[in-house]
Parts: structure tokens; C-alpha cells; sequence
């Protein structure tokens, strides 16, 4: 049954268009979103198992700028990467190569936006490329969505990670049949799904997990799915902060499940400037929830480092 999503109106104003590239192997298909003639280009990098689907109810707040979000690779209508690993490194190389593909002029003001795993490959991209060449491109600001700021096993619901762990390696072992079908199967898509929605609103659950049931299970294979899924809980944003300089919103939900809060003010002081919004009575959905608050907070946000 279609679920009528409710952000389809506002999404239907802003134009888009479709692009593709060949970036290390993969052939990363893009949607290039509102006037591609803006001052300012945010690039949008989804979360773990998503696609560029997720974080349209954003983009569909948000006015005056250019949206450009890529599927990664291996995931969505992007194929994998043949010349670097689905890990933290492999995905931070492509970030900074899809940026330089996508030539954005110098005077034009670039903004880097992770959403929970896209928060880690940010700022493992930011951090890796810390020394800077002449060919790289860096932001101007960054903004982080549900940002991993801990170890996932230390989160309230370690034990709810440590299931996904074995659930992963459980896919990985088992026969290629078998073990596809285990990371596609609806029955714990939903378990996921309902775990991490925190709306009371039937309608926008039923949404939620419509959007889960689409596209959480659109990736080429499950060699890509287990290398990102280690990536993703070996991995956080809070190992790379001291090395990202740029001007920074960390948008944080204060019913998060895999970053509790006061994880998130910790992070926050262990970046050289970064500014925190908690969005209150939410999960690690905000891109879901209450994406016109994120937009909100990311629109001053933008504004004030226009007049700064």
C-alpha cells in the first residue's frame, strides 16, 4: 500500500535534477536539488543503508541554496567503489573527489552535511585531509545531522548494537542466498524501524517505516553492507573533531538511542568551533521527525556565517 509522504508538497516545489559520476570505480548517481546558480552548495551524505530518499524532507525545507545528495556508493543507485574499501577511509576519499567533481566555483560557498553515518564519513573526510593540497577543496561550514559522537556499543541501547553485530556477521557467514535474503528481510527492517521512531503520530509512523521498507534494503551486495556496517560501529565522529576546524552545527536529538545527549555536549567541546542545537522529543530520526526544525536550525545557522 503507498504511504503519502508528508513532506510531498514541499518537495514538489524545489527542482531537481539528476547527475552521475565515475569516482573510484563507482558510478555515484546524484540529485542536484533548488537553483544551481546559488551562493551557497550544501552536499548532503545520508546515513548507513539509506539513500539520498532520506534526507529529501529537509531539502524540502530549505530555500535559497543548492542541494546536491549523491547515493553512496554501494548503496541506492550508486554501484560500489572498485578501487578503495566501503570503510571510513574508502568513503572519506570519495567525499573529497565528488566534491572536486562537481566544480564549484572558489567564490562560491561550499557546506558539508553528514547525517549519522554520513557524520563519521565527513569528518573522517575533513580529518584525513587536514594537511590540504592545492586540489582540495574544503568547506566553508559543516553541519552534522544525528552525529555518531560515541563508541555505538556505549550508547543507551549497547545491547541493541551488539544484536546488529552478530545479525551482520551472521549475514556474512552464511550462504550468498541466504545471507542476502537475511539483510533484506522486512520482519527486522520493521524491528529497526520501530526501535528508532519516537513520533507518536500514526500516520508519520506508518510513513517512517514505508520509507524504511523502500529503501533501507537498496545496496548492491552484502560485502558493501558489512564493511560499512563495521565502519560505522568502529568508528565515530568524536576520533576526528579536534582535526575539522571549520565553523560547526551539531543538530542532536535529545531522545537519541545510539548518541545519547550528553554525548552530544561533549562532542561539541572537542571541536575547535562548534555550535549545538538539541532538537527535544526526538530520535535518531530528526531527518524523519522533525526535519523543518533541522532546516531551521541549519537556515541561522547559515545565515549568521553569511554576516560573520
Amino acid at each position: 500500500m503507498l504511504v503519502s509522504s508528508p513532506y510531498a508538497a514541499a518537495l514538489e516545489r524545489v527542482p531537481v535534477r539528476e547527475g552521475e559520476v565515475r569516482l573510484l570505480g563507482s558510478s555515484t548517481r546524484y540529485w542536484d536539488y533548488g537553483d544551481p546558480d546559488a551562493a551557497t552548495t550544501l552536499v548532503l551524505v545520508h546515513g548507513f543503508r539509506g539513500d539520498h530518499h532520506g534526507l529529501e524532507p529537509v531539502v524540502a525545507q530549505l530555500d535559497g541554496v543548492r542541494m546536491v545528495s549523491p547515493d553512496l556508493p554501494g548503496f541506492g543507485a550508486s554501484t560500489p567503489m572498485t578501487e578503495a574499501a566501503h570503510d571510513i577511509g574508502g568513503y572519506g576519499r570519495w567525499l573529497a573527489e565528488f566534491v572536486a567533481a562537481l566544480g564549484i566555483p572558489a567564490d562560491a560557498r561550499l557546506v558539508l552535511l553528514g547525517h549519522s553515518f554520513g557524520s563519521i564519513v565527513v569528518a573522517g573526510s575533513l580529518a584525513a585531509s587536514g594537511a590540504g593540497s592545492a586540489d582540495d577543496r574544503r568547506p566553508d561550514d559543516v553541519v552534522l545531522v544525528n552525529p555518531i559522537g560515541q563508541p555505538a556499543l556505549a550508547g543507551p541501547r549497547g545491547i541493541l548494537t551488539r544484536l546488529a553485530i552478530f545479525y551482520y556477521w551472521l549475514a556474512a557467514v552464511l550462504p550468498e542466498r541466504l545471507g542476502f535474503a537475511l539483510l533484506r528481510n522486512r520482519l527486522i527492517v520493521r524491528v529497526m524501524s520501530v526501535a528508532m521512531a519516537k513520533t507518536k503520530d500514526a500516520a508519520l509512523r506508518r510513513w517512517i517505516h514505508d520509507q524504511h521498507d523502500r529503501y533501507f534494503s537498496a545496496f548492491s551486495d552484502r560485502r558493501v553492507v558489512l564493511e560499512a556496517f563495521r565502519a560505522s560501529v568502529s568508528h565515530d565522529v568524536s576520533e576526528y573533531a579536534a582535526r575539522v576546524p571549520e565553523r560547526m552545527l551539531l543538530v542532536a536529538a535529545e531522545k537519541d538511542d545510539i548518541t545519547p545527549v550528553a554525548a552530544e555536549y561533549r562532542l561539541q567541546t572537542l571541536f575547535p568551533s562548534a555550535e549545538l542545537v538539541v532538537i527535544p522529543e526526538v530520535g535518531h530520526l530528526i531527518h524523519y521527525e522533525t526535519p523543518a526544525a533541522a532546516a531551521d536550525a541549519i537556515r541561522r545557522f547559515l545565515d549568521e556565517g553569511t554576516t560573520a
